[in-house]
């Protein structure tokens, strides 16, 4: 069951980086996607912010 739960959450981050990527590039935020790159767990806080309506 643990298994599953990590490979779960590790779906779950990388569809919220690639949310983050397709936000960034279609609102021009170039400096944001940058740090997103540079530090990637800021990525998936962000993309998850998108999908709950936070950003």
């Amino acid at each position: 069951m643990g298994g599953l739960f990590g490979v779960l959450i590790g779906i779950a981050s990388v569809c919220a980086w690639f949310t983050h990527l397709f936000v960034c590039f279609s609102d021009d935020r170039w400096g944001f996607l940058i740090a997103g790159a540079i530090m990637f767990p800021i990525a998936i806080v962000h993309g998850v912010g998108i999908w709950f309506g936070i950003w």
